[in-house]
């Protein structure tokens, strides 16, 4: 078995020649907290460690956007904009456990407050990225309202180490809460949704409205001075407004559930994240639970974003896959057992022939990431 080589670049030339001098397959790797997401990867004759690609290249407070290298820690990035009183405002599980800023937007992942600033996706206005013969690219800049070019960062968002090395980002920023408090109130999924729909219905404006643990959880923000009458149009004979310690372990809880590796350990179980629409996933959900015996769910029933935890059986996993797929959705085989050879994705999308063509233009010979979307690519 041939031993690959391991190369840690430092900086964007650096990062540039080693895919330009070298041959052969590739695999990137950063913190390694969603290293088992998607596809297996395939062996590779070179492992690209962005892990030395880190720091802040520049931080425009002012104009409230940051340039940072990939391989820096979004929770890092976020201790140091906390002093100009600003964020990231992603609050994606894998933070805590040291996600890069690379590896998020590589994976698509995201949080909860999603519902209202969106993912990284959404966030990212710049962007450079290498090619898998070294090309640099770039695309976007340090301004919001950026048009120029084409927009490489949304292509690859969720490229999962596929299509180019993400190098350098340019993001948009916003300020710190002055304030959040979390209502808690226990139910079963189908009366939650429920009462989630009337709350989004109302004008409270949640950062967040998730369901896991047989509870929902909203989440507001605001002023100190503000929040408290908004809270008290949803305190209901049973709604609980968490204290702070209550807030923080029920939200860690809910992390706990979607983290992935290093999270909790399974000897048989498997995650798999399950994306649909917000009005069709409490029953997506419902039938996952009752055929195929899912449990540690969370739903983010304003989002359509979830996660059930599966028996890591290859027939059970492909009917997931296929009950999601059945309601439009999409799914995603997250954390599972070494050596589980369970689908990791559904049904090939109606777009499939894009993506092809479009990784055929920008890796011709396929060196990055084979096998994470295997069999689609």
């Amino acid at each position: 078995m041939t031993i690959a080589t391991v190369l840690r670049p430092t900086s964007l030339a650096e990062a540039a020649a080693a895919l330009a001098d070298t041959t052969g397959s590739v695999r990137i790797v950063g913190a390694g907290t969603a290293a088992d997401w998607a596809g297996s990867p395939e062996p590779a004759d070179v492992v690209l460690s962005t892990t030395a690609l880190t720091g802040v290249i520049v931080h425009n407070p002012g104009d409230m956007t940051v340039a940072v290298r990939a391989g820096t820690p979004l929770r890092e990035l976020n201790a140091m904009l906390a002093v100009h009183g600003q964020r990231v405002a992603s609050d994606a599980a894998r933070v805590d456990l040291g996600a890069t800023i690379g590896g998020l937007v590589a994976t698509a992942d995201a949080g909860p407050s999603a519902l209202v600033y969106g993912c990284l996706r959404d966030l990212v206005i710049g962007a450079t990225v290498m090619l898998a013969d070294g090309t640099v690219a770039r695309t976007g800049g340090h301004v919001i309202k950026n048009v120029a070019g084409y927009d490489l960062a949304k292509l690859v968002h969720g490229c999962h180490g596929t299509l180019a090395l993400i190098a350098e980002l340019v993001l948009r920023l916003h300020p710190l809460p002055g304030a959040t408090s979390t209502v808690r109130l226990i139910g079963s999924l189908a009366d939650s949704a429920e009462a989630a729909r009337a709350v989004l219905a109302s004008p409270l404006e949640p950062v967040a409205c998730e369901w896991s643990n047989g509870a929902l959880l909203v989440r507001l923000a605001g002023t100190p001075g503000a929040l408290p009458a908004r809270l008290a149009t949803l305190l209901g004979s049973a709604a609980r407004r968490l204290d702070a310690a209550e807030q923080e372990a029920a939200w860690a809880a809910h992390a706990a559930l979607v983290a992935g590796p290093g999270s909790r350990p399974h000897v048989d179980r498997a995650v798999l994240r399950v994306g649909a629409r917000p009005s069709r996933l409490p029953a997506v959900i419902a039938e996952l639970t009752s055929e195929l015996g899912a449990t540690g769910v969370t739903a983010g029933l304003a989002t359509g974003v979830g996660t059930v935890t599966l028996p890591a059986d290859p027939d059970v996993v492909a009917r997931a896959h296929q009950l999601v797929y059945g309601v439009g959705g999409s799914s995603m085989l997250r954390s599972r057992p070494p050596g589980c050879v369970a689908p990791a994705w559904g049904p090939a999308p109606s777009a499939i022939e894009v993506l092809r063509a479009v990784q055929a233009e920008l890796d011709p010979r396929g060196r990055l990431g084979a096998g994470r979307f295997h069999p689609w690519m």
